[in-house]
């Protein structure tokens, strides 16, 4: 099937834009462009970009939690597990309780109470069957 879009952006609600923006930066690289403190822009030399955008009303989700819907969350191949973890942690990410990865992929929280996923490259392949 032919495409008619492409994803350009990843909008993420938080309390503070600068700061969540800052972080994962600080992991990432890129640059950040704001007009004002209530949407930041993290571009980098990839296709998609991450955007942060203030909410009042930020209610970061439980990890895990049966009983809450899944949201959105970032999941990022890395080729050092433990010194990318290391990294996210000194940014002021924390781990999660829950691990259900063993050593293929770990689960932090970032600033605004987002799980975020670490990869290695041998947890990131795409399933053999199609969707029908």
């Amino acid at each position: 099937m032919p495409s008619i879009a492409r994803l350009f952006a990843v909008t993420i609600d938080c309390p503070d834009p600068v700061r969540l923006a800052r972080f994962y930066q600080g992991f990432l690289g890129g640059e950040l462009r704001s007009a004002t403190p209530d949407f930041v822009v993290l571009t980098s030399a990839v296709d998609v970009r991450l955007d942060f955008q203030r909410v009042a009303n930020h209610r970061p989700p439980q990890w895990p939690d049966a009983a809450a819907a899944r949201r959105l969350h970032l999941d990022f191949r890395v080729e050092d597990l433990p010194r990318a973890e290391r990294l996210l942690l000194d940014l002021g990410a924390v781990l999660a309780a829950e691990q259900p990865g063993g050593q293929r992929f770990r689960v932090l929280i970032d600033p605004a109470g987002h799980p975020v996923c670490l990869a290695v490259a041998s947890a990131t392949g795409v399933p053999e069957a199609g969707v029908s």
